[in-house]
């Protein structure tokens, strides 16, 4: 299979970086099939389009347009990011236009290595606009590496507009390396419409990380959940702000499920808001450390110390 670095412009000793990023980041071995946009380094790097999925330039700023016909059914588009040199930072506006009846995939994500001593940043700024009837699977990972001193920053912004009876669901996964990161997420929902969202992050050092997450229910038998997990290592912060509003008969679910260790700090604030007698909405929260019957439970099937708690903490981010 042809890969996808080949299309890519290509340095001696780049290739590996470059796989190996989109690897992590979009689960890409080869070229995918269907629609993709590969960006590299602050430029477009390698695009296609098919019948049901095209890709545009935007010509007022920086990023692309995604317009997907509607009745488009089993399809996926590929938009990952990648920066593989020091002191590059940007913002990327990325519009997704889904029609009506439409059953697709969208992998985005960004990975960044950085073996310099300048920060390397990337902004995505996503909206979703989402017709009726449809059925909308958006992964979103990133990921950082390298051994230079220059921090690794993203932040992700997505606002989306679910149609009637359309679903979003989304994972949202950072998988480490991030030395900073601001979130922010803002969701409304039409009658009948389901917003999913099932987030993962690992922090460690002194990695910070911020959750802002708002889901507006709007319409009669909307329904939104939110799942978060998070590990918190070494002299890292996290800080989750999830919010619920319910504006009508609704049925909303918060839960934020973190593993503290080290010297790690981690605040959680789940916030749910009525504004009318038939939203029903629940919030959960736990902060807590490994428990050691956790641990000792799986060293008596022959596993060390350190075997259980990763066995623990990949379980919980999984």
């Amino acid at each position: 299979m042809e890969k996808i670095i080949d299309k890519i412009e290509k340095k001696e000793t780049g290739g590996d970086i470059r796989s190996g990023l989109l690897e992590k980041i979009a689960d890409l071995h080869g070229t995918p099939q269907g629609a993709y946009n590969i960006r590299e380094n602050g430029k477009a790097a390698a695009r296609q389009n098919t019948d049901e999925i095209t890709i545009e330039t935007k010509e007022d700023k920086p990023g692309i347009n995604i317009i997907i016909k509607s009745g488009t059914k089993n399809k996926s588009v590929h938009i990952p990011v990648i920066i593989t040199k020091t002191g590059i930072t940007e913002m990327v506006y990325n519009d997704f236009i889904i029609g009506d009846n439409c059953d697709v995939l969208i992998v985005a994500g960004c990975g960044i290595h950085n073996s310099g001593d300048e920060a390397s940043a990337h902004d995505g700024v996503h909206h979703l606009e989402v017709g009726k009837n449809s059925k909308v699977r958006y992964i979103e990972k990133h990921y950082g590496e390298g051994g230079g001193s220059g921090e690794r920053i993203m932040n992700p912004e997505m606002t989306a507009h679910v149609g009637e009876n359309s679903t979003l669901d989304i994972e949202s996964v950072q998988i480490g390396g991030i030395d900073s990161t601001n979130r922010k997420t803002v969701i409304t929902a039409d009658e009948g419409a389901e917003v999913v969202i099932a987030e993962r992050i690992m922090s460690d050092g002194h990695q910070n990380v911020v959750s802002d997450t708002e889901i507006v229910l709007n319409g009669r038998d909307s329904k939104a959940r939110i799942n978060s997990r998070s590990v918190a290592k070494g002299e890292s912060t996290q800080l989750f702000y999830p919010r619920l509003i319910g504006n009508t008969d609704c049925f909303g679910h918060v839960q934020c499920d973190s593993i503290i260790m080290d010297n790690a700090k981690i605040r959680s604030i789940p916030e749910i808001c009525a504004n009318s007698v038939d939203a029903r909405l629940i919030h959960e929260a736990a902060i807590g450390k490994i428990a050691g019957d956790q641990i000792l439970k799986l060293m008596t099937l022959g596993l060390t110390a350190e075997e259980a708690e990763e066995k623990i903490l990949s379980g919980l981010l999984k």
